[in-house]
Order: C-alpha cells, then sequence, then structure tokens
C-alpha cells in the first residue's frame, strides 16, 4: 500500500478518503483473504478432529488438543499474510512472539510439565477413567483424566487430585486392566499335621469354586518352613471382577475346612529356656 506524499497537505479525513480509494483493492484482497482463512482453519480442525476421534488408539482429549493446535496454528499463519499484505513487516512481529513464548515457557515450566505429563497420559493410556490404580502410594479409582490434574476416587470414598507430572514419574500399577488375576493364599499349619492333608483340602475348595480358572489350574504348595507353623500356599486365577470376592471367599473356606478337618492353625510360640543359678 502507497501513501501520495502531495496529499499531506489535507486534512486527515480527506487524507484517509484518499488513501481509501488507492488502496481499496489491496483492503478488500486483506478482508478475503482473513475471512476465508479463518474459514478454512476451522474446517480443517473440524477434519482433523473427526478423523481422530474415528481412532481407537487417539483419546478424544487429545485428538480435540491437536485439532485447536491445528485452527490456531493456521488462524496465525492467516494473521502475518494479512498483516504482511498491509505493509507491516512480520519480521520483527515473529521475533517479538517468540521471545513472549520463551519468557512465558520459563515462567509457567512447571504448568507446562503437568500439560505433557497429561498428553503422555492420554497418548499412552497407562490407565483409563474408571481403571483401579495404584500411584504415589495411593489406590483408588480414576474419576477424571484432565490436562493438568487426574481426579482419583480412594475406596474409602476420599476425593484426591494429583498433578499429571507427578503420576507421570512415578510407577503405575493397573489393577483392572487385565482381564485375569492370580490369587496366592498362604495359611499357616502346625509341623504335626499333614501337609499332603492341607494341600489337598486347599485344591479341593478351588475346585469346587466356578470363579476360579482352570487355565492356569490351581496349584498348592509348601511355601515356607516358619519358627512355629508350616506355610500351605495355594494359586489360582480368576476374572479380574471376581477377584476381591474370591479372595474373601477362599480364605474363610479355608480357616473353615482346616477346622473341620482337625488342621491346626498354630499361634506363634517362643520358647524360653532359664539357667538355674
Amino acid at each position: 500500500m502507497t501513501i501520495n506524499p502531495d496529499i499531506v497537505t489535507l486534512t486527515y479525513a480527506e487524507q484517509g478518503l484518499i488513501w481509501l480509494r488507492t488502496n481499496i483493492t489491496d483492503i478488500a484482497g486483506g478482508i478475503a483473504v482473513l475471512v476465508i482463512g479463518l474459514f478454512i482453519g476451522s474446517v480443517i480442525a473440524r477434519w482433523v478432529l473427526r478423523g481422530l476421534s474415528n481412532s481407537s488408539s487417539m483419546d478424544i482429549s487429545i485428538a480435540r488438543i491437536i485439532a485447536k493446535v491445528v485452527k490456531y496454528a493456521i488462524w496465525a499463519v492467516v494473521f502475518l499474510t494479512v498483516l504482511a499484505q498491509f505493509g507491516v513487516e512480520t519480521t520483527s512481529i515473529i521475533a517479538a512472539l517468540g521471545g513472549a513464548a520463551l519468557a512465558v515457557g520459563l515462567a509457567l515450566q512447571g504448568t507446562l510439565s503437568n500439560v505433557a505429563s497429561g498428553v503422555m497420559i492420554m497418548t499412552q493410556r497407562p490407565f483409563r477413567v474408571g481403571e483401579a490404580i495404584m500411584v504415589g502410594g495411593i489406590t483408588a479409582q480414576v474419576e477424571e483424566i484432565g490436562l493438568f490434574t487426574t481426579k482419583l476416587k480412594q475406596f474409602d470414598g476420599l476425593f484426591v487430585m494429583m498433578p499429571n507430572n507427578e503420576i507421570w514419574n512415578q510407577p503405575i500399577t493397573n489393577y483392572t486392566r487385565n482381564p485375569v488375576r492370580r490369587f496366592e493364599l498362604v495359611v499357616g499349619i502346625g509341623y504335626d499335621d499333614s501337609m499332603k492333608e492341607a494341600r489337598d483340602a486347599l485344591l479341593a475348595l478351588a475346585h469346587a469354586d466356578e470363579r476360579v480358572l482352570d487355565d492356569p489350574e490351581p496349584a498348592a504348595f509348601v511355601a515356607s518352613l516358619d519358627d512355629s507353623s508350616v506355610g500351605i500356599g495355594l494359586r489360582v486365577w480368576c476374572k479380574t471382577d471376581d477377584y476381591l470376592a474370591l479372595s474373601w471367599d477362599l480364605t474363610e473356606a479355608a480357616k473353615a475346612t482346616f477346622d473341620e478337618k482337625g488342621i491346626s492353625i498354630p499361634f506363634p510360640q517362643r520358647v524360653v529356656t532359664t539357667m538355674a543359678a
């Protein structure tokens, strides 16, 4: 765009009208580029969101973030193009924006770290909403996964909100991700009791329970030789949904069965020998 030096003696209003008539084509073109560019950016962002949402491996939150980044990136290019068309030097603007972005990044590095961790959690999916996990010594059910924090509900009903950075930088145990789990029960019996009879009794309990899977098959074994008892172990596999109830029922049934068969579960004992003076 240009300004005629011969009109500088006119009033500002007259100069403006002359400038408008002289550059009306460039102004119309700039407005057209702006409107069309903003529209195209929005359309492409919707396409990206729709395409990513149809992918089973892409979390919807990540898809929305990517779509917004694409839209704003296109809009930024459009604005810079329009400014260049109006004669504005865009190089200095880009440099200023870069410096501002760097300053903001340094000031918000903790927050950005949570955002990056949130993106990794949504991408890698170590857990999903509704799953039971243990992280940082906390065992809870996942209620919501956000960009900055993850909301958890402990099994005693307490609410926990953890920064994503703390979650991502620690080992995560997911209790409900795999469809089957192994349960192990160890019961101590007396040294005078029959180890074979105790193993057979535990195996009979496992085979009688429909929730116990046949593959892998249950196993009973001598787990330990302790000070006051012999540890008899039982390992069974079950569906993850049945794990908690099965563990309760087998533990109770083992005690009742051993009582019925006369197999003792001894208390810890200590023999003290004193020497006469």
